[in-house]
């Protein structure tokens, strides 16, 4: 929902161009609420969902830590007042001479995932801390992830033993349930894994210390999504069945959940036009699509809650696409999206629960629109 100090903030400045506002008091609240749900959990915010140095700032002097893809998200964390403590390199594809500057830079936990990436760590950050990714089916989640990340959890333990030979610290399991996970048991499956994962390691001499329990907490857009602290209930239940008193350290990394709820783009309506003569359905074409910072609909994976100064008049589905001259810049044309009948060329549009994955989405010059404009309040 677009909060007040947003609506001031574009009333007042009414800035040209689509652009993004982050109120700052919205992510305040939702760090607070996962502080609450998890209290015996460490916040690792993943600076992908959105890096602005305001957002760093507000969530360092509060005590999060941070959960990097790269060096350049590293030295943000830093810059904002974070110690190198409070980072982890979660990326399990990295460049030997990146994991080197991080361990420069004081970095000393990394993720991993396959016996070559163990090695690199080992010769570039000799002696660190390493989890290791494991596979997980993301069922339940609106971004389900590819097999991109992870191994099957039958090969972990042979990956951390390989840790473990080659003189780093075997220290923990790491997964992601899925972007926009709904169904607050999604961690179980995963978490069984992970036990199995702690007591085939012990058979071996080592004894693990820690559960990433990854991201996945979601964002409102047009449905309801369970509270922080429905969340934290169902993973502490889970975190018992399985670890029982042994419960190990734990982090988790909220993204979108941290910020998505937090920021709202404004846009505007540049055309509305129909295909032919008795075609039933209009397009509505803004000047933000795919390119400027929405690729998440693709797929029409997420619907953003669109609200106009129309609204409450009759309503009519419309295909949505944004600006460029590419065809792939069709926002939901699969499932045409109800707007007023009234919407024209000109009205400004609000699209919300958009704080997340959007400024990092932002092409820096496709058919020569500028990056997206961010404002923090």
């Amino acid at each position: 929902m677009t909060t007040q100090r947003i609506r001031d903030f574009l009333d007042d400045r009414r800035p040209d161009g689509p652009c993004l506002v982050v109120d700052l008091d919205v992510v305040r609240d939702n760090y607070a609420a996962y502080r609450h749900a998890l209290p015996d959990t460490r916040i690792y915010y993943a600076v992908k969902a959105n890096p602005m140095p305001e957002v760093l700032e507000l969530l360092a002097s509060m005590g999060s830590s941070f959960d990097c893809a790269s060096v350049n998200e590293i030295k943000m964390a830093l810059a904002a007042g974070a110690t190198a403590d409070r980072i982890s390199y979660g990326n399990t594809i990295k460049k030997e001479r990146d994991i080197a500057a991080a361990f420069a830079l004081g970095v000393r936990l990394f993720a991993v995932d396959a016996f070559e990436e163990v090695e690199k760590v080992a010769r570039a950050a000799p002696g660190a801390r390493v989890f290791c990714r494991i596979l997980c089916d993301g069922a339940g989640a609106e971004w389900p992830l590819s097999r991109k990340f992870g191994c099957e959890p039958s090969l972990a333990t042979s990956v951390l033993d390989h840790a473990r030979l080659f003189g780093l610290v075997p220290w923990g399991v790491s997964f992601h349930v899925g972007s926009q996970q709904a169904n607050t048991g999604a961690w179980d499956g995963a978490l069984a894994s992970a036990a199995q994962i702690f007591a085939d390691m012990a058979e071996r001499g080592v004894e693990l210390g820690m559960v990433n329990l990854g991201g996945g907490f979601p964002t409102r857009y047009l449905k309801d999504v369970p509270s922080a602290e429905a969340y934290g209930a169902a993973i502490h239940e889970a975190l018992m069945r399985h670890f029982g008193n042994h419960i190990p350290e734990t982090i988790i990394e909220p993204g979108r959940g941290m910020v998505g709820s937090a920021g709202t783009i404004k846009a505007e309506v540049v055309l509305v036009s129909r295909k032919a003569e008795n075609e039933a359905t209009r397009w509505v074409y803004l000047d933000i699509g795919k390119f400027g910072g929405l690729a998440e609909t693709m797929d029409e994976s997420i619907r953003y809650p669109i609200k106009t100064a129309r609204d409450g008049g009759a309503m009519e589905p419309c295909i949505i696409a944004g600006p460029t001259c590419d065809s792939a810049d069709v926002l939901y044309e699969k499932t045409p999206y109800p707007l007023p009948l009234s919407l024209t060329v000109g009205d400004e549009v609000l699209i919300e629960g958009t704080g997340a994955y959007t400024t990092t989405y932002s092409a820096v010059a496709f058919n020569g629109f500028p990056p997206l404009a961010t404002y923090c309040i």
